[in-house]
């Protein structure tokens, strides 16, 4: 399979050296693409330098840098990152945060469930063998119930329909019609798993073990979570209405 690993970043230059080099260990044969929203810290420079580091025989290039004018966003640079890989002839798209929170350890396992059948394969912090091992009980409480609402309005039985770390096959991908969705953070997490749903995909979880970040600053917000709760509602709503109309 061709592999390209989707990485945004903003202002990761603290973590992207080892992040690249633990990929690099863990999948090889993959291609990165550092999607980078003008980060002031120079993290698509050092993305550059380690990319030329790691480049293989003849010239291979293991990473390449797509610099953004500004700040877009999560869901956009995935989309952004997909429409590459399709372009490119990529067999399978991985998204996974670039601050160390997804252990790149991590990565073959998730492959190795697309590689026998999968669509879309999750990594998942709330099926047996997953863990968030720094989160309070409160902040747990919240992700948990919000995945078991976005399962029972859409009628999934996706533990994690959150998770930021996972692999599509790109023939979903290329199904989902994911180039019309403007949803950000969790919400894009969740709108993607849906729709690789209703199409028919195959999904499956594996357990993953959830770290915050050691270096940096979080970008995510209470809006992700007020977006991603007033979508999945919609979602859900919307979905109903036109089935009991049928």
């Amino acid at each position: 399979m061709r592999i390209l690993v989707v990485l945004p970043t903003y202002d990761e230059a603290a973590n992207i050296e080892e992040v690249l080099h633990r990929l690099h260990a863990a999948v090889p044969d993959a291609h990165v693409l550092i999607v980078d929203d003008a980060s002031p810290d120079g993290t698509a420079d050092l993305a550059e330098k380690i990319g030329a580091e790691l480049s293989g025989e003849g010239g291979r290039r293991y990473v390449e840098v797509l610099r953004r004018p500004s700040k877009s966003g999560l869901g956009s640079a995935y989309r952004e990152g997909f429409r590459h890989g399709l372009i490119n002839g990529f067999d399978v798209m991985v998204e996974m945060d670039s601050d160390l929170s997804h252990d790149p350890a991590v990565l073959p396992t998730l492959l190795q469930a697309v590689d026998d059948g999968a669509d879309l394969s999750i990594g998942s912090r709330y099926i047996p063998g997953g863990s968030i091992p720094d989160w309070s009980w409160h902040r747990r409480a919240l992700s948990r119930w919000g995945n078991r609402y976005a399962g029972f309005v859409l009628g999934n039985d996706i533990a994690d329909s959150t998770s930021g770390f996972r692999a599509y096959r790109s023939s979903i991908l290329a199904l989902v019609d994911f180039h019309a969705m403007r949803a950000e953070g969790y919400g894009f997490q969740i709108e993607m798993a849906y729709r690789v749903m209703t199409s028919g995909g195959n999904i499956q979880e594996v357990p993953i073990a959830f770290v915050d970040r050691i270096r940096g600053t979080s970008k995510m917000s209470g809006w992700i979570v007020i977006e991603a709760l007033v979508l999945v509602t919609w979602w859900g709503v919307r979905d109903r209405l036109l089935k009991v109309r049928r």
